[in-house]
């Protein structure tokens, strides 16, 4: 039982992995704050997926249009974006900082810079000596592969470990003071981790609520389907080689992969190929035609027929133009 546990799990990994393809860190911005209460910081940096980790004391998240939302220390906050939000030990203070794309930051009070005032080293900024703590880690951009995994989360998402802790942020702070080549690589990929880890933690405890693609680990069929998918896009799937592969028949895998994600088989492929396709135009110089073979399209005729039906724009209008929401990060 507890290995069937396991590869349940496991599945909805292997989902998280692909769906996090478009919100991957790449040169992530990365820091360490260090405040002194009260304190409360304006967040207009645009970024679709934050995390934030307050390592002593606790603070609050107030979405501009959404009650405060309390976070212990030690937990791991994810916040949604781009819409704009204030991080701050106290609800009702106002801010006395707005803090923009790329970390630049200003005072409300006269609008003066503050990022080389308030530097205290190696990704390090605030205050001498402040009382509070806090890990943020912002992703910077994302495409249509990342979709299904940010529209499943509400604008703000809290994990709380309690009392087993969480060893990843102690990692990740000690390495955050770390100069050595390819450390900017490593600090991405263990920002990478700490968001599977509380996604998959949060997915968990929500139950019922979670999205379909997650639910599935409860289902072996179903999530052992979506990993066939996920793992090998390219290839020309049937659903009665799927059924094959993970010993049930046709029609009870079609019956319940429906009603377990929400759409069938075949149909939640085709919408995965064309996002896959849409962050490989904005994210790669590869041709049409190599990106139509990278997910499963036989020919750039057909990748370009479903494209233009399902985005309303060629291939190639959409790698020209494509739409700001959608654009992947450097």
């Amino acid at each position: 039982m507890g290995d069937l546990a396991d590869a349940d799990s496991l599945m909805a990994v292997d989902v998280l992995e692909a769906l996090l393809d478009g919100p991957r860190a790449r040169g992530a911005f990365l820091l360490r704050a260090v405040l002194d209460p009260p304190w409360s910081l304006r967040i207009e940096d645009d970024a679709p997926l934050t995390l934030i980790a307050p390592l002593h004391s606790s603070l609050w998240v107030r979405p501009d249009d959404a009650e405060p939302v309390a976070v212990p220390e030690g937990g791991v906050v994810v916040v949604r974006g781009p819409e704009h939000y204030t991080v701050t030990d106290t609800p009702g203070i106002l801010p006395d900082v707005v803090v923009y794309p790329g970390g630049r930051c200003t005072s409300v009070a006269d609008g003066r810079g503050l990022w080389d005032e308030r530097s205290l080293g190696v990704r390090t900024w605030g205050v001498p000596g402040g009382a509070a703590q806090i890990l943020v880690g912002s992703y910077e951009g994302h495409g249509e592969a990342s979709r299904p995994l940010l529209s499943a989360l509400p604008r703000v998402a809290v994990h709380d470990p309690g009392d087993a802790g969480n060893p990843l942020l102690d990692v990740l702070v000690a390495e955050l003071a770390v100069e050595s080549p390819g450390q900017r690589a490593l600090l991405d990929r263990l920002l990478d981790v700490l968001l599977i880890s509380t996604l998959r933690s949060w997915f968990t405890a929500q139950a019922d609520q979670a999205p379909g693609w997650f639910r599935a680990q409860q289902d072996p069929a179903v999530g052992a389907a979506l990993t066939l998918l996920h793992r090998d896009v390219a290839h020309p799937w049937t659903v009665e080689e799927l059924a094959e592969r993970v010993g049930v028949s046709r029609a009870s895998l079609g019956r319940r992969f429906t009603g377990t994600v929400g759409e069938p088989p075949m149909s939640y492929l085709a919408s995965w190929r064309l996002a896959l396709a849409a962050d490989r135009l904005t994210s790669s110089d590869a041709t049409v035609a190599a990106i139509a073979r990278q997910v499963g399209y036989g020919t750039p005729f057909s990748l370009s027929t479903a494209f233009k039906r399902a985005y309303g724009m060629s291939p190639q209008q959409y790698r020209q133009a494509p739409p700001p929401s959608v654009v992947s990060g450097a």
